[in-house]
């Protein structure tokens, strides 16, 4: 299948990497056709995007699969690393519930998927489903860029969404701890925590709306009456040179980075997302001089 192909089939969504739009209907019929596997064979995905399993749904759905089995297989691939088992592609929530049921075996769809394709089907998969927080989303997302070389563009074809939302999920992945923990625990929406990215204190203001339960447009109303540089003088805004510096630096490293003067001194700040983004910076700062780029050259004159 071309790259565009996938990429629509992604979109589309499990029906059709299930085959259920094919009319080759022999091949469809062997798509479907599931097998069952040991439950001690299968492995929890490396590339989940959910970090929260609920323990009362679990619950009931164990008790349904006792009732009647699992009525949806897995969708698994060959174990990159142990060559009898599988892992666990979208379904480890019913996964999860049959071993709490006690089953001994489940059954499952193999498919050849490598690991950027398992990621987008683990995402996608999810996300139709609903299945996510906007946290796990916005990280879902985060991850195809950093570890796969994903533009938002390309990752919002391959996802079935617009770049704008794409764009919206991921500012999400900003906000403060604090505010992230609410998000997280449902007591703020993902449309609150948008309402709140450019308040001056977020924190606060979401403890607010929690407190008060404000819908988003209150909420909204809330961050525009608080934010910061009201009701005294506006920061000046960033010489050329300084903005240019700061561009030059963000492309160099891949990451946001700010620069502010202060006399003869100042502070440079590389913003980073995951650990993996924190290593690749040390690992830079430890090349020998000659494998430096002299990025500064360019920039400062």
């Amino acid at each position: 299948m071309s790259e565009e192909g996938r990429r629509r089939n992604l979109g589309r969504g499990l029906s059709a990497l299930f085959g259920e739009e094919s009319e080759d209907y022999a091949a469809l019929d062997r798509l479907r056709q599931a097998k069952n596997v040991a439950i001690d064979l299968i492995r929890a995905g490396r590339f989940q995007p959910r970090r929260h399993f609920e323990e009362e749904a679990l619950t009931a759905l164990a008790d349904s699969i006792r009732e009647k089995g699992v009525l949806q297989p897995i969708l698994v691939r060959r174990h990159p690393e142990e060559a009898s088992a599988y892992e666990i592609i979208a379904g480890e929530r019913r996964w999860r519930a049959a071993q709490m049921a006690q089953l001994h075996e489940v059954p499952v769809v193999i498919r050849e998927l490598d690991d950027r394709e398992a990621l987008e089907v683990a995402l996608v998969e999810n996300v139709q489903r609903r299945d996510l927080t906007p946290l796990e989303e916005a990280e879902g997302y985060s991850r195809l860029m950093d570890e796969f070389g994903h533009t938002q563009e390309h990752l919002a074809k391959s996802v079935g969404k617009s770049r704008s939302h794409v764009a919206n999920m991921m500012r999400l992945l900003g906000l403060p701890e604090p505010v992230k923990a609410h998000l997280d625990a449902g007591r703020l929406t993902a449309g609150h925590a948008r309402a709140l990215l450019n308040a001056g204190d977020p924190i606060t203001l979401a403890e607010e709306v929690v407190r008060r339960g404000l819908n988003v447009r209150q909420a909204e109303s809330l961050a525009k009456t608080a934010r910061p540089g009201k009701g005294r003088a506006a920061k000046p805004p960033k010489d050329a040179d300084t903005a240019a510096l700061e561009r030059d630096l963000g492309n160099l490293l891949g990451l946001k980075v700010t620069v502010n003067f202060a006399g003869r001194g100042g502070a440079l700040t590389i913003h980073y997302r995951t650990l993996e983004q924190l290593d690749d910076v040390l690992r830079r700062l430890h090349q020998t001089p000659d494998e430096k780029p002299n990025f500064l050259a360019k920039t400062v004159v």
